[in-house]
This record gives structure tokens, C-alpha cells and sequence, in this order.
């Protein structure tokens, strides 16, 4: 029986804590296709983090040309992920902010969201973050993007259990 890989989801946010605001969610699903969006910030959401914006480069700027509204956003997702269970490496922040985008876009959300932690054992705990830098040392592409954190975070599990390649 083949091991299959879990659909992966990360998040970018506005900033850290209250008032904070998705801008970008990507996911990577079982067969390692990837889907991310910039999201247009609702006419409420105004928290904005500098530090935040140095850690993943997007600027308001940016989400205001080329982001895709709240709304669409939730149905992309709902459409894409319905009835699917995806994993996070940072599970009370993303379900927060995935919250918090179907909220305002009133829309119930159709999939579920999960730690990463329980598909792992605690040995395999212990070598996610050890592996994970490995993998973004090799990397030639941005971090703290959605759509390429998420293809790391599914390589980082496929290391860790020691899945072969398909």
C-alpha cells in the first residue's frame, strides 16, 4: 500500500496578533499540484505590519492590484478543498485567518484544517524543523510566499516519514 502526501495550506498574514488579516493563502494538494492566492484586503480589515511585510514582501500596494476579493477567494477554496482535511505547520495562526476570511465573506467553509503534528510521531516531530531549514537552505525561491512554503512544508513530510519518491 502507497503512502499518499497530505494537502498542505500556509498562510501570510497583515501582520501578528489581533487585527491581523490573510493576504495570501496557498495550498499544496495530495498530488503536489499547488494553488495560492493574494487576497484584496475587505474595507475593514486596516492592521497593517511593516515587520510583517519585510518577513513576506507583499506590500498593500500589491494586494490592492492584484488580489482577488474575500469572497472569491472562500469560493476558490470551497470549490478546490471541499470535504478535504489540510495539514499546517502553524495550525492556530492559518485556522485563525482562514476563519476570519470565510467569516467576512460569509460563507461556511467546507474543509478542515489540522496541525501537521498529528501525522507525526514523536521522532518525526523532532526532525520537521531540523529537515524543513535543510530544505529552504537548497531552495532558490522566496520564503514566507504561500505556494512555496507549502511545497517545502510537503517535502519536509515526505523526508521526515521517509516516503520514496513516486
Amino acid at each position: 500500500m502507497s503512502q499518499q502526501l497530505p494537502a498542505i495550506i500556509d498562510l501570510e498574514a497583515s501582520g501578528f496578533g489581533r487585527g491581523s488579516y490573510p493576504i495570501e493563502v496557498g495550498f499544496a494538494l495530495e498530488d503536489r499540484v499547488v494553488h495560492s492566492f493574494l487576497i484584496r484586503p475587505a474595507p475593514t480589515w486596516l492592521h497593517w505590519s511593516d515587520e510583517a511585510q519585510q518577513i513576506h514582501g507583499i506590500s498593500r500596494e500589491q494586494l490592492a492590484e492584484e488580489g482577488i476579493s474575500v469572497r472569491e477567494v472562500a469560493l476558490q477554496m470551497n470549490q478546490l478543498l471541499r470535504d478535504k482535511t489540510l495539514y499546517s505547520d502553524a495550525w492556530s495562526f492559518d485556522s485563525s485567518w482562514v476563519g476570519r476570511l470565510f467569516d467576512e465573506a460569509e460563507l461556511v467553509q467546507r474543509f478542515r484544517i489540522e496541525t501537521i503534528n498529528r501525522l507525526l510521531t514523536p521522532t518525526q516531530m523532532e526532525a520537521w524543523h531540523d529537515t524543513k531549514q535543510r530544505l529552504w537552505q537548497q531552495q532558490p525561491f522566496h520564503r514566507h510566499r504561500a505556494a512555496n512554503d507549502v511545497k517545502v512544508l510537503q517535502e519536509t513530510y515526505r523526508q521526515v516519514v521517509g516516503m520514496t519518491t513516486a
